[in-house]
């Protein structure tokens, strides 16, 4: 298929990620700045991606209501208006509402073109698509630390989120020329109280892992919102399994290897989730580098992960799904532990040449396990399946984000408390590798044949 859709729909992955990995590098000036402590920012983090599990389910609906082309677009506006507004946010709260905004928009964007392109494309073509689809999201990520970073260090922290609008609106009218404007299936009705109960299940539990280890809030306040977000998740469940069109559809989880793909990918997304907090929070709290110095460290990992777009469909080509998706998790789950004993003395361009590697490897599983979703679903299923994983996924990383920020501050209060330690960040780093290395066990039960379909013929060489 031409090559010009995946790049154009990225224009919308190119702004999420380079937004991410530019507030990544720049959380310790937004904290002094607004008056709160860095830990505490991990709320802004977690509430981002909440919006995205919240509003990520109605993403196929809208796109076969409205049309995939028109909630594009206005996806891309909310998106931007989001990083506006926290451009001139001056409290956690407002920052905290202001990423939630942003939330919003990015529900739409990256879903409803992962959505189009599942429904374009062949499948024996699917991981090539998907490859070409991230090539140009995977740019944000190397110019967004370096160039946060020196925004942040020599004008202000505002500047980090204006730089979205002109992307945004380039990605409008290219997305206006380019975007087939198809509406494939008639819209069922919509699950409303399914969505109010996943909604409010994934907000109070994300919100009360957040916040149970924050010294502003008592923990219990934390516990009960978790509490009362699983009891909820309970009734979800229940109300799913007994509609005809649920929101999220549970019954997809009797499909083999996606619920393979979903229960392994929870703990490498737990894991990877934390490092985008944790790595620059080190790099300047404990190393004493600057916004920008931390920027032009980080970014490495996103040379390794362009590169590996260009080799990872002839990697599963070649080898099948199974062993690429064991070693990529492997290696993801190592890069973080390696982390752990990172200290000032140690050389950059070791640090530099690790991140390459590693980012090589992630970025290989996310290709292939992007893909392996698909594997033995249906046509039919395919926009379920596209949301479930998106969903699930995102909710993941807030939990990833809530695990890493939530073991840093037990090991500051454990070791008495005052000004963050290295030896609090080392902690953190070995507890979220450790629950990252569970998906690799997980992907070596894998059939060496899994996912053939998606390859064009039964067998592997």
């Amino acid at each position: 298929m031409s090559r010009t859709v995946p790049l154009i729909l990225a224009t919308a992955l190119f702004m999420e990620n380079m937004d991410s990995t530019v507030i990544a590098t720049s959380l310790a000036a937004i904290a002094a700045d607004i008056g709160t402590d860095p830990i505490s920012l991990k709320l802004a983090l977690t509430a981002y991606l909440v919006a995205l599990a919240i509003f990520i389910p109605i993403s196929s609906w809208m796109a076969d209501r409205f049309g995939a082309r028109r909630v594009f677009r206005i996806a891309m506006l909310v998106f931007m208006a989001g990083s506006i507004a926290c451009a001139f946010s001056g409290s956690l709260a407002q920052f905290v509402g202001a990423r939630f905004l942003q939330g919003m928009g990015g529900a739409m964007m990256g879903p409803v073109a992962r959505l189009v392109l599942v429904r374009m494309t062949p499948r024996h073509q699917l991981v090539d698509a998907m490859a070409w689809l991230t090539i140009p999201a995977l740019i944000g990520p190397i110019v967004g630390p370096p160039f946060g970073g020196f925004l942040t260090t020599y004008f202000s922290w505002h500047w980090i989120f204006i730089i979205n609008v002109p992307i945004g609106v380039l990605g409008i009218v290219l997305v206006g020329f380019a975007l087939p404007n198809e509406q494939r299936n008639r819209p069922r009705s919509i699950d409303g109280k399914g969505f109010v109960l996943a909604g409010l299940a994934f907000a109070l539990f994300a919100f009360g892992c957040s916040v149970v280890s924050l010294p502003a809030l008592p923990p219990a306040i934390g516990m009960v919102a978790a509490v009362a977000g699983m009891v909820l998740g309970y009734f979800y469940t229940r109300h799913a399994l007994a509609s005809e069109y649920p929101l999220l559809d549970l019954r997809l989880l009797r499909v083999r290897n996606f619920r393979i793909t979903i229960v392994a990918g929870t703990f490498f997304r737990l894991g990877q989730g934390a490092t985008p907090f944790l790595f620059p929070l080190m790099l300047q709290l404990s190393f004493g580098l600057s916004p920008f110095e931390s920027g032009m460290v980080t970014f490495a990992g996103a040379i390794g992960a362009l590169v590996a777009k260009f080799v990872a469909n002839w990697m599963f080509a070649h080898w099948g799904f199974k062993y690429p998706l064991v070693i990529s998790s492997g290696i993801g789950a190592a890069g973080i532990l390696v982390m752990g004993f990172y200290d000032p003395s140690t050389p950059i361009p070791l640090i530099l040449a690790i991140l390459v590697f590693t980012g090589f490897w992630q970025s290989t599983f996310w290709t292939g396990s992007n893909a392996f979703t698909f594997a033995d679903v249906e046509d039919k299923d395919a926009g379920q399946a596209n949301v479930m994983s998106q969903v699930w996924g995102q909710l993941m990383f807030a939990m990833g984000v809530a695990l890493g920020g939530g073991v840093l501050e037990l090991a500051h209060r454990l070791r008495g408390g005052g000004e963050l330690a290295l030896a609090d960040f080392h902690v953190a780093f070995y507890v979220v590798a450790a629950v990252g290395f569970v998906a690799t066990v997980l992907f070596a039960r894998l059939p060496r044949n899994a996912g053939h379909q998606l390859l064009g013929g039964p067998h592997v060489h």
